[in-house]
């Protein structure tokens, strides 16, 4: 299952510097608006000790983390769904990403020129957010015109639930108000699913401050948190800059650098874990002399479905599940120790997977 997470801003708000740091990438941050110009992705690993453990304790040949593809899209401006801009290669680019991690500027640099003149994070939010509540009333729009011509003809009654669903969303969106913000029930889900509306997808807003606002109370930051929150979504800060620092230093140097200055994760892994969070995703584990690795697959999952992420033949052809808790294989010394104390178990086909699970899956095909 590929997590890809599209960085997305007004131009100069630190969204190519951010993403030079994660990916180590070397995309251009220059400062003029449009410098990203085609989307530059980098895949990245998602940070979990559990690996490092599982693999000394193991002696694994090799350690595969999840990964997550970070996806950094051309800045937008006002009018970018009327083609403005890049906009028409900014709406193409954020339909395939799952996240869209907002970078709101908080910071004040005489030197880096703001697109609208002044530091506004709310209005630069708020500009960003219309033009995709554009976008999308434009297509649901176009949608709900082919639906009713096809009832004119003599439409299913799929075709009316459809045209009801777009209705609600054209009432919604016409208010200002996302997709994502919207209640739907079950069989409206399996719906929207093929619309691929873009204020449907997840959104984490990320405040970009300067070194010295770090751990201080800040209006823009607090406004961006309260506005993030307020609506059900995301939120984390970062220093951009700090983070492309902390990017160029070998493992001990980071380690120092970042107790300096009071930081316990990078920016990689707060947003990495709250899109996690968003999505509803975890990992689960699997160890052995080849390798150890984490595999992610969704919350409520069952076994065969766990399976069935390494390959479709293992969900296929799914016989059992031998379990054991993360902390109760480390606690016990591994595997030999964990069945001397009864602790690792069976499970069927409708087991449903925790995070952390070490599993070995048995299966026929």
């Amino acid at each position: 299952m590929g997590l890809s997470v599209g960085i997305v801003g007004l131009p100069n708000v630190g969204k190519s510097t951010f993403f030079n740091a994660i990916t180590n990438a070397g995309a251009e941050a220059q400062n003029y608006p449009f410098c990203t110009i085609e989307p530059n992705t980098g895949i990245v690993p998602l940070a979990d000790p559990r690996l490092a453990v599982l693999s000394r304790m193991s002696n694994s040949q090799k350690t595969v983390p999840a990964a997550i593809t970070f996806v950094d899209i051309a800045g937008l401006v006002k009018g970018a769904s009327k083609g403005e801009g890049l906009g028409n290669k900014f709406l193409s680019h954020i339909r395939e990403v799952s996240v869209i991690a907002h970078v709101v500027r908080c910071f004040e640099d005489s030197n880096i020129v703001h697109v609208s003149g002044k530091i506004d994070p709310l209005d630069d939010i708020e500009i960003i957010n219309m033009e995709l509540i554009f976008a999308d009333l434009d297509a649901a729009g176009k949608m709900h015109s082919n639906l009713v011509k096809q009832l004119k003809s003599g439409g299913e009654q799929e075709s009316k639930d459809r045209l009801a669903l777009l209705a609600r969303i054209i009432e919604a969106l016409e208010k200002n108000l996302p997709v994502r913000g919207i209640s739907f029930n079950a069989d409206e889900q399996q719906l929207l699913k093929t619309y691929g509306f873009l204020t449907a997808k997840k959104v984490i807003y990320v405040a970009n401050v300067n070194e010295d606002m770090l751990g201080k109370d800040s209006p823009a930051v607090e406004a961006v948190k309260e506005y993030a929150l307020k609506n059900g979504d995301e939120f984390a800060v970062i220093c951009a800059k700090i983070e492309d620092e902390i990017a160029k230093l070998d493992p001990a140097e980071k380690a120092e650098f970042m107790r300096d200055l009071k930081i316990t994760e990078s920016g990689l892994d707060v947003i990495a874990r709250k899109c996690f969070t968003l999505l509803g995703l975890q990992t689960y584990l699997t160890t052995g002399e080849k390798e150890t690795r984490a595999w992610t697959i969704h919350k409520g999952d069952t076994a065969p479905q766990a399976a069935g992420v390494i390959h479709s033949d293992f969900e296929r052809g799914f016989i059992r599940a031998n379990v054991v808790s993360y902390d109760d294989f480390v606690a016990f010394g591994g595997l030999k120790g964990v069945k001397e104390k009864g602790l690792l178990r069976q499970e069927g086909r409708e087991y449903v997977m925790r995070d952390g699970d070490i599993v070995e899956f048995l299966f026929n095909v």
